[in-house]
């Protein structure tokens, strides 16, 4: 056994130990890493025999997967098994495991919540979303059984012990999700409830633009699939658009769930559950992307990638990443967006403000362009009004022709109708003189056009 000391010299001028490593055998490793490799073991077995026999794997015998490779990974890495020669091969394989029980897990919870999140999908969606699931499942558990069978044959060579008992037959019982304990909690009480659930809508309808403007559709060519990851889609980018809509689920829990309005509303539910699949589905891209970003050869090299790749097929991977995770997370958010639509029409009332007019310009081009970008950014209609008439706000050329109305008569304000987040973005603006001077107020900074 060597001893490493660092040292660094103290105000008295002595040398003192900063740090100790030391460096073991990879026999003295081997009766540290056997203790957690048998319980990663038993529960790879107990997986092994239930794919075997065709049975479902249930969410929790894929949470002890992730569990127990996840702590097997821990102690590798904490010993540098990644840098050792012997154990390296048996490291990457164990990360490559975690990683798709996790989205086996996601999977499992997708399907295992479907029926509660009252989507209002025609037949033939439900079927082909099941179908589609179920076939990545498959991939995912036929990928882990290739892996851990390496697993095995890697760790005997180490002289790992792999031959270990079985949990006891009741330890992965079936979670049963159509079974739930009766609904009897009082409706919470929620102040401004309303406008919380407008900002909500808002919010979710730019996600949904946002995702669709990626332009990512279904195909069966792998030259595309290679193209679009990860140029157009990666872990980054997956976590980023997760991270928005999970910040939607999360106000919607805080403020909407469980309240009176969400049962006045019926239709919040059903907005809820839309929340919910592209959230759930883009964790699973986020994972299947780091995957192939982490462990495929096409972006890592060396022979410990390569064969990675023979036990798990970089082309359906890439295939179930577009197809399935973002093909279905686009579906669900179009579908989203309209229940979103719906909402804001029913909870949208407007209101009227009276504001300065520009100056000295009146209405020209720019401020008229600033108002019409106003009223397309909020749901709704917005108008000018003018001794009685209505100019529509989303139209320059209408409001082009109302200020030509206001400077014949001389006016110094005007009215405008219209939502109350339109209005408010209206009154701001004409508190900065509409922005005559090229300065946004960061409320507005949507009407730059930089967009910054």
């Amino acid at each position: 056994m060597l001893l490493f000391f660092r040292l660094h010299t103290s105000p008295a001028g002595t040398m003192e130990p900063k740090s100790l490593i030391q460096i073991i055998s990879e026999e003295e490793f081997l009766k540290i890493v056997q203790e957690p490799c048998e319980l990663f073991f038993m529960v790879g077995n107990d997986f092994a025999k239930i794919v075997a026999g065709n049975d479902d794997v249930s969410r929790k015998i894929y949470s002890r997967l992730m569990q127990e490779s996840e702590y097997l990974e821990s102690v590798l890495d904490e010993h540098g098994a990644r840098e050792n020669k012997a154990w390296s091969f048996f490291s990457e394989y164990i990360a490559c495991i975690r990683n798709l029980a996790i989205v086996a897990f996601y999977i499992k919870h997708i399907l295992d919540r479907y029926p509660y999140y009252k989507l209002k999908e025609p037949k033939e969606i439900d079927e082909e979303f099941h179908l589609a699931a179920n076939h990545l499942l498959e991939f995912i558990n036929k990928s882990i059984l290739n892996l851990k069978e390496e697993v095995v044959r890697t760790g005997k060579i180490n002289g790992l012990k792999c031959a270990v008992d079985k949990w006891s037959d009741d330890e992965f019982f079936k979670i049963e999700s159509n079974k739930r304990l009766p609904k009897n909690i009082l409706d919470d009480e929620v102040k401004e409830d309303r406008e919380r659930v407008i900002d909500l809508c808002q919010k979710y309808r730019k996600i949904a633009k946002l995702i669709q403007e990626v332009k990512i559709e279904k195909s069966e060519d792998i030259k595309t699939f290679r193209a679009l990851i990860p140029s157009k889609l990666d872990e980054k980018i997956a976590r980023m658009y997760k991270e928005h809509i999970h910040s939607v689920q999360s106000e919607y829990d805080t403020y909407v769930k469980n309240t009176s309005l969400e049962k006045e509303h019926k239709e919040l539910s059903n907005f809820r559950g839309y929340v919910s699949m592209p959230l759930h589905l883009l964790e699973v891209i986020l994972w299947l992307c780091h995957f192939y970003e982490r462990h495929e050869d096409d972006i890592r090299h060396g022979e410990c990638k390569q064969s990675i790749s023979r036990m798990v097929n970089k082309d359906e991977l890439l295939s179930h990443i577009v197809n399935f995770g973002f093909n279905f997370s686009q579906h669900f958010l179009r579908e989203g967006d309209k229940i979103a639509t719906a909402i804001l029409k029913s909870f949208v009332g407007n209101v009227r403000a009276e504001v300065t007019i520009p100056q000295p310009l009146g209405f020209h081009a720019r401020p008229s362009t600033y108002i019409s970008l106003i009223a397309r950014q909020y749901e709704g209609d917005l108008y000018m009004l003018i001794d009685g008439d209505k100019y529509n706000a989303k139209s320059v050329m209408s409001l082009l022709q109302a200020g030509g109305a206001l400077a014949d008569k001389g006016y110094k304000t005007v009215e405008f109708e219209g939502s109350k987040q339109a209005i408010e973005d209206v009154k701001v603006l004409s508190q900065h003189n509409y922005c005559e001077e090229g300065e946004f107020p960061r409320k507005l900074s949507y009407l730059r056009p930089d967009g910054a």
